[in-house]
């Protein structure tokens, strides 16, 4: 497994390859998707993590002001993230028909 400054290494390397060298944006983002796929990783599952991050960019990357997008869709489906399985650690789904009396 890579070590942090093995990492950072790298990171300064893509950085780099794709023009966002010591931009504000590069640095922020980062640290924001950092949190985001360990969020997912957490609450969703470990595949779903590195995806996740690549839609938040592709999103983010359409719209007008991409740092700020990136951003709010990081708000956003964080919030998705904390409550992905709200609905399915219920006793009983709502309105299942096989719950029903019959």
């Amino acid at each position: 497994m890579a070590t942090h400054e093995q990492i950072e290494t790298w990171l300064d390397a893509v950085e780099r390859e794709l023009g966002l060298h010591g931009t504000v944006e590069s640095s922020q983002g980062l640290d924001a998707v950092a949190r985001i796929t360990e969020l997912v990783a957490d609450r969703v599952g470990p595949a779903a993590a590195g995806r996740t991050a690549f839609l938040i960019g592709a999103a983010a990357g359409r719209a007008e002001e991409p740092p700020v997008a990136a951003q709010d869709f990081t708000e956003k489906i964080g919030a998705l993230a904390r409550s992905w399985n709200a609905d399915t650690e219920r006793a009983e789904p709502p309105n299942d028909p096989a719950n029903r009396a019959g």
